[in-house]
């Protein structure tokens, strides 16, 4: 595979600890392609990076980046999830990650994870 595709999610609380995260791994996040839920893909971009954005979370962005992982054209997803606030789009971030178990794409949701994920993207499992 040419490149790797990596989808980037944050709420809204967790939306700082994701740029930090991008920022301390520009160089190798600057060798795939960056996906992102629309607010989230705003910061991104205004952090200097190139990223296709879609919806936001609550209006299908999720669900995007979900069929992405379901038909094969995503090969991980960074979802930083705030456990600890309410989401009224709970049941499509549930369809995310069951997506992610069903096809075996890697999901990080907090920052240790994604770097261990980082890691070991050089390894095809």
């Amino acid at each position: 595979m040419k490149y790797k595709k990596i989808a980037l999610i944050a709420h809204d609380g967790k939306k700082p600890e994701l740029i930090n995260f991008i920022l301390q791994n520009k160089e190798y996040l600057k060798s795939v392609q960056l996906f992102a839920t629309g607010t989230t893909g705003k910061h991104i971009e205004e952090a200097g990076f190139e990223v296709t954005k879609f919806l936001s979370g609550p209006m299908g962005g999720d669900a995007q980046i979900a069929a992405l992982v379901a038909t094969g054209e995503m090969h991980m997803v960074f979802f930083f999830r705030d456990a600890l606030d309410k989401h009224p789009h709970e049941p499509d971030v549930q369809m995310l990650m069951r997506q992610c178990d069903i096809h075996n794409v890697p999901l990080a949701t907090n920052m240790a994870s994604a770097k261990l994920m980082i890691l070991g993207m050089d390894e095809d499992v």
